[in-house]
Parts: C-alpha cells; sequence; structure tokens
C-alpha cells in the first residue's frame, strides 16, 4: 500500500493529536473532510491504521519490571505455545523470531519475584524447552512511529 505525502501529513496529525476531530483535520490540512475522511478509511481499510485507543503504563499499572523472554520451543509446538502464551496476562507481546530461540516475549511484572514466578510459568508450558530472560534497565527510545511517518512522507514528496 503507497502511502503518499498528504496521508502522511494525516498520520502525522493523528499522532500528534489524537483527540482531534476529523472537521478540524480537515481543516488542517486544507481538505475536503470528505477527502479526509475517505483517505482514513482506505488507511484502515489498508492496515495502515491499526487502532485508536489509548497507550497504557504498565509501570502505571503497577507492573514496573519490564523484561524480555526468550523462549525455546521443542520442534513442531510453536503454534501451541504461542497460543499458551496469549493465555498469560503478564506478556504483553510475543514474536516468532530467527537467531537464539523461537518466541521473544515481552513480559511485565511487579517485581523481579513475580517475573520468576511468570517465567517459571512459562517454563512448565507443554513445548517450552527453556527460557533466557533480559531485564530491561531503562527505555532509552519510546515506541514512536512520527520518525518513520515522517520518512516515508519524505521519500513519497520526492517520488512526485
Amino acid at each position: 500500500m503507497a502511502v503518499d505525502a498528504l496521508d502522511a501529513k494525516i498520520l502525522r496529525l493523528l499522532l500528534e493529536q489524537p483527540r482531534t476531530s476529523v472537521r478540524e483535520y480537515a481543516r488542517l490540512l486544507g481538505v475536503a473532510r470528505g477527502t479526509l475522511q475517505a483517505r482514513l478509511d482506505r488507511l484502515e481499510r489498508d492496515g495502515v491504521i491499526t487502532g485508536t485507543g489509548p497507550r497504557l503504563s504498565a509501570a502505571a499499572l503497577g507492573h514496573p519490571v519490564l523484561a524480555f523472554v526468550h523462549v525455546e520451543v521443542t520442534q513442531g509446538h510453536l503454534d501451541d505455545v504461542g497460543d499458551a502464551l496469549a493465555e498469560v496476562p503478564e506478556i504483553i507481546e510475543a514474536f516468532s523470531i530467527t537467531g537464539g530461540g523461537d518466541l521473544m516475549t515481552r513480559v511485565v511484572a511487579r517485581d523481579a519475584g513475580h517475573l520468576e514466578d511468570v517465567v517459571q510459568r512459562l517454563i512448565q508450558l507443554p513445548g517450552v524447552v527453556r527460557t533466557r530472560t533480559e531485564i530491561a534497565l531503562r527505555q532509552r527510545v519510546p515506541y514512536r512511529m512520527l520518525p518513520l511517518v515522517d520518512a516515508v512522507g519524505a521519500e513519497a514528496g520526492r517520488q512526485r
């Protein structure tokens, strides 16, 4: 799906001002409301916009410890283990990966003891061979999309 310069401007506004109305976005961009709505609908339909909900803080929810747990899985059990991981509320993301392990999870916990309990739960899942845990000390670059949107928009503008 090609994102053009106007799409990039729309995405930038959505990221910078998520609570603004469609009418106000159209006014700020100098386009018709119908044009803006059609663009938003297309961006959602094409999977560029995947959600509009708030981003929540695990730390503010009482889970300040963040760890990355690599999970090695018995061959042929990746889907089963992936389904089981989805049942663990402290796992906020999980990915199939290449390299040293089969899955990488992002796990939050109340403290080190709680993290150990979560890891022990993972080790007991059928199909899990071993885990390796790395605790995050400090976030250096927060989740962000704006620099990527700007780069995509600039590239689209140069290709005109």
